[in-house]
Parts: structure tokens; C-alpha cells; sequence
């Protein structure tokens, strides 16, 4: 009898929420703020699968970081939790006899944590010193020609076509190279004018950008914020920033993506081995570079080492938790070397292919994933709701789940992932309610108007319903 009074509690109370959501979604579509969006979301039982609640679930939208799900969900599927890369340190043969070798090649295989601050293990001075300790370990203490850094294992195509050029210079708008170098991201001091409408100077660049930069911010009042835009695109000598920054004393930092990430590190690491008394007679370079102003380019004949990278569990934990755009480009291009014995110039088609096979073989349509990155970050993505509360409740039942939920930010006391690009917001994760109840869900909102913040407090309020 107890058993029964319980059944009949817990399903009035699905219903009541079932209820709940559907005026509370009823409440959005009236409201001034989204007369033009499109609303959808998906809700299911977290135990059974039962649909809770279905609004537009078919629907394909622009799903922004809460893309990140699929790809990482595809990640641990494709390529396993324990999945590192592996960055080469070779040499060719030797020249001259005063020379131990002739140059000294670092090739890439397109590792996002190389320069890293997340990890110590992965800090620019560690990643040197771990060069510099394979070379003497390996009695290489003078070069008679050049450093050479391999980074084209994914061709001349870093960025998806559907990025936007206003996000590619910016931190977030990353290229994913062959070989990364500090998350590809560069910080720019800046010193504010005296007065607003002012220009500002530079202070710091770190690391520093070789090529043409013209800045153009200016200095905005004291309580305008971060306004300033940086402009740039994989392979460019040439950057321009814009906008403004607030009137201050103390000087002000914003982040930029480095065009050439390989320049950057072949330039610091020459400098770096030639203070600890490495003997290097000749330039560094990029492989992109030498290929691009026509340069000889050498070949190791010998691998001397490795220096791996965290496994994939850890990376994904930093991938969901910042929603760090470069790891999930890194993850779609290494599932096509995984598949591929020596890659394919880590095409996005092939790569994606592969990805919508893995979950038709799950039962999701391809139709409802169309997506053409691995972030989320294009704005000609298109997934469904359906789609996205498939993938969670799949990786629920997989033995990696306890890294995959702990890598999901918690936030409005919800375990879930969020995006947030021009005119979208979306969630998905997991509720547990104060009821004993699990659900699963996604909740994603196209062209809505007006502010941003606004509009994430009133879906938290719908959310806030399953609690």
C-alpha cells in the first residue's frame, strides 16, 4: 500500500511539473523578449527515459557551448578517458663535427595543453625545462643549423569555415593548430589615456606577437568595462585591436589568439635554450612559416623523445568547466587521427562524419546534428534538443561518467553546460529535485532581444521548476 501511495506521488508530482513547465514556457513565448525566438526544450525522466516535457525537441538550433557535450561525450567515446597526445623531439644527422647534431625539430600533434597554466606539468618553463633535460640527457648541446617547430599535422585549415572573423582574433577564437602553444592565447596590457577619448599605450605583450600590430583602442569612461577587440587570422603577421577600455590608474589586460602559435614557441625556445648554453648557429622557424616564404625545410632523421600531454579525462574536466573552445576543436581533429592511421590534414567533414555515425549507431538522426565545429562557437550550428538530452543520457550509463558530470559546471545549484553566443542561450545537464526525482534535460533559446543576462534569469526560473 505504501509502494503504491508513493507510485501515485511521484507521477502526480511528474505531471505537476510536466504542468509547471508548460506555463512557464507558455509565460516565455508572450513575453516581449523572445516574440521573435524560438524556444525549445527537452525533458526526461534521468532514470526511466520517460519525456517529461517536449517543446520543440526536433527542432534544430543553434546550440552555442552546449555543443561542448557531444563533442566531449564523442571524445571519450572515440578516443578513450586515458587518450594523451605526444609532441616529438627529433634531430636529423650531424654536420659538422663541432656540432652534436645538425637541427632540432619539435613536432606537433595538435595538443591544446602545451604552454598551458592549468596544469604545472604543462607551464611554459616546465615544457622548456623538459627540453632542455631530454637534449642533455641526449649529450645535444649544440645545433649547426636551425630549430624547426612541425605544425601543420592538420593542414592549413585551423579554424572551421563558419567562425566568424570578429571571434578569430579574440582568446576564445583560437585556432587549433598542429602544434599549440599557451592555449594559443596572448595577453595585451594596456595603459589607459588620461582622459576618456584618449588612446592608450602598450604596455606588455605576453607572449610577444611578431608582425604589424596597429592598436587602435582608446580609453572609455571609468565604468564602461572590457569594449576592446582584437582582429587577426591563423597565419597573419598582422593584428588590430579596437574599442575601448575603462579610465584607470593601474593598467588593464585583455586576451588575443596567437596567429602563428609555432613562431611564438620556436622563438622562445631559441632564446630559452641559448641562455642554458644550447648552441644553436642557426634560426628558428614554423613549418608553416618555411612553406609560406618558401624556406628549405629539413626533416628529422632520429626521435629522441616525448613529452606527452594530461590524459583526456583531465582535459575535459578544463574543456566543460571554462568551456575552452580550443580544446574542442583539438578533440574533433584527433578523433580523425584515431580513426586514420595518418590523419587526414584534420579535415572538419571527415571528422564530423564521424562523430554523426558514432551516434546514429545510437539512434540519433544526423539531420539532428549539424554542426560544423567542435565548440560550438560558429553560429551555423544547428542541434536539437533531442539530440542533446540523448548524448547525457547516454553518458550516463558509461563507466567514464564520473569524469564527464564532474567536468559540468555547476551553476543556478545545477549541474549543467551552458552557451552563450549573439542572440542565443542554451542549457543542458542534470537535475536531481528535492523530491527524490531525476531529469534530464536541454533548453536552448534562438533570437531572443535585448540583454543577455535578462534573459539567462528567466530560463534559470523554468529550470528552477524541477528542482
Amino acid at each position: 500500500m505504501i509502494c503504491l501511495s508513493l507510485f501515485f506521488c511521484k507521477t502526480v508530482f511528474g505531471q505537476d511539473v510536466a504542468a509547471q513547465l508548460q506555463n512557464g514556457i507558455a509565460n516565455l513565448e508572450k513575453d516581449p523578449q523572445f516574440k521573435h525566438a524560438i524556444i525549445s526544450m527537452y525533458v526526461v525522466d534521468g532514470k526511466t527515459g520517460k519525456v517529461i516535457f517536449d517543446k520543440n525537441s526536433e527542432v534544430g538550433l543553434a546550440p552555442a557551448s552546449c555543443q561542448k557535450v557531444i563533442t566531449s561525450v564523442s571524445a571519450f567515446e572515440l578516443l578513450g578517458k586515458d587518450f594523451t597526445y605526444k609532441t616529438i623531439i627529433g634531430k636529423d644527422y650531424q654536420g659538422d663535427n663541432k656540432y652534436s647534431a645538425g637541427s632540432l625539430f619539435i613536432e606537433g600533434s595538435g595538443d591544446p595543453t602545451l604552454g598551458s597554466w592549468r596544469w604545472k606539468e604543462t607551464t611554459d618553463t616546465n615544457i622548456y625545462s623538459k627540453i632542455l633535460s631530454i637534449l642533455k640527457k641526449n649529450k645535444l648541446t649544440s645545433f649547426e643549423r636551425n630549430i624547426y617547430v612541425y605544425d601543420l599535422g592538420y593542414g592549413f585549415q585551423p579554424t572551421p569555415s563558419g567562425w566568424v572573423y570578429e571571434d578569430m582574433g579574440n582568446y576564445y577564437g583560437a585556432a587549433c593548430f598542429g602544434f599549440n602553444w599557451h592555449e594559443n592565447q596572448f595577453n595585451l596590457t594596456l595603459q589607459s589615456g588620461e582622459r576618456e577619448g584618449y588612446p592608450t599605450e602598450i604596455v606588455e605583450m605576453k607572449p610577444f606577437m611578431f608582425g604589424v600590430f596597429n592598436n587602435n583602442i582608446r580609453t572609455g569612461n571609468k565604468n564602461s568595462g572590457d569594449n576592446a577587440y582584437i582582429f587577426s587570422i591563423p597565419f597573419s603577421t598582422a593584428i588590430t585591436t579596437k574599442g575601448t577600455i575603462p579610465l584607470q590608474e593601474k593598467p588593464f589586460t585583455i586576451s588575443g589568439s596567437i596567429p602563428s602559435p609555432g613562431n611564438v614557441f620556436a622563438y622562445e625556445l631559441s632564446n630559452y635554450l641559448k641562455g642554458k648554453s644550447i648552441k644553436i648557429n642557426g634560426v628558428a622557424n614554423s613549418q608553416s612559416d618555411c612553406i609560406l616564404h618558401q624556406l628549405k625545410l629539413y626533416k628529422a632523421t632520429h626521435v629522441i623523445d616525448s613529452i606527452v600531454s594530461p590524459p583526456l579525462d583531465s582535459m575535459n574536466y578544463w574543456f566543460l568547466k571554462k568551456s575552452i573552445n580550443l580544446y574542442g576543436e583539438a578533440f574533433l581533429k584527433s578523433i580523425i587521427t584515431s580513426k586514420y592511421k595518418y590523419g587526414i590534414n584534420g579535415n572538419y567533414d571527415t571528422a564530423i562524419s564521424i562523430v554523426k555515425q558514432l551516434w546514429k549507431q545510437k539512434g540519433i538522426d544526423p539531420s539532428a546534428i549539424n554542426i560544423i565545429d567542435g565548440s560550438g562557437l560558429s553560429p551555423a550550428n544547428r542541434v536539437t534538443t533531442n539530440a542533446l538530452v540523448t548524448v547525457m543520457q547516454y553518458a550516463k550509463k558509461q563507466n567514464w561518467f564520473s569524469s564527464f558530470y564532474n567536468a559540468l559546471p555547476e551553476m543556478n545549484g545545477i549541474k549543467m553546460k551552458d552557451g552563450y553566443i549573439s542572440g542565443v542561450r542554451s542549457y543542458t545537464g542534470y537535475i536531481k529535485s528535492k523530491s527524490g526525482n531525476d531529469y534530464t534535460f536541454a533548453f536552448i533559446v534562438n533570437n531572443f532581444d535585448g540583454s543577455a543576462g535578462t534573459v539567462r534569469e528567466k530560463m534559470w526560473k523554468i529550470l528552477d521548476i524541477m528542482k
